[in-house]
């Protein structure tokens, strides 16, 4: 072989050894993104798991409140469903939005639930009532921690996917930039809420 032949194979070589480099990378960077959205997805069964319980004590002292409590439960099982969606595949931003939206619907009917709870002393009372809302609310911490951590992933993911050498090889193999989870969806709930007196 002459020198243009061992040259071109030397190159042929680094371009090889750099296209899987690359790859690897980013086959990392996913699964990354998959392992924070297992974190996500732990506090979010934990979370799901609280609010029958919650339901239950609540249903005792609300029964007149029906519909909040059924509210409360559709909302649930809808973000169940989202959350398994998500799951199957954590970089995919359509099950991500849609999670997303299930779970402003759930937080929204929580919400509605303990404003309904606020005007019965007996039940804001009851020891159960309060230990479930503790564990709600350091699983509500949890999530978002988890969905920080979440968030860094799809940072470093979408830096690695899109930064020149390595966006060539990320189209090339089919890695494109993932959607982060985002607390708000519109630019209504951006807005501070407004208060009157």
């Amino acid at each position: 072989m002459n020198a243009g032949s061992w040259i071109f194979v030397v190159l042929v070589a680094v371009v090889v050894l750099w296209a899987v480099s690359a790859y690897n990378t980013l086959v990392q960077r996913r699964n990354r993104i998959a392992n924070a959205f297992a974190q996500i997805d732990a506090q979010l069964k934990r979370r799901y798991d609280l609010i029958p319980n919650l339901v239950e004590v609540a249903r005792r002292y609300l029964a007149h409140e029906a519909d909040t409590l059924e509210a409360v439960a559709r909302a649930r099982g809808a973000a169940v469903n989202a959350a398994a969606a998500a799951r199957v595949r954590p970089a995919d931003g359509g099950k991500l939005q849609a999670l997303a939206l299930a779970e402003q619907d759930l937080e929204g009917s929580m919400g509605r639930l303990f404003a309904v709870a606020e005007a019965y002393p007996e039940l804001q009372a009851d020891a159960t009532m309060h230990s479930l809302g503790e564990e709600l609310a350091s699983t509500e911490n949890r999530i978002g921690f988890a969905r920080q951590a979440y968030n860094d992933e799809v940072l470093e993911y979408n830096d690695a996917a899109t930064r020149f050498p390595a966006v060539l090889a990320a189209r090339l193999f089919g890695f494109v930039p993932t959607a982060m989870l985002q607390s708000t969806a519109s630019p209504q709930e951006r807005e501070a809420p407004r208060v009157a007196f």
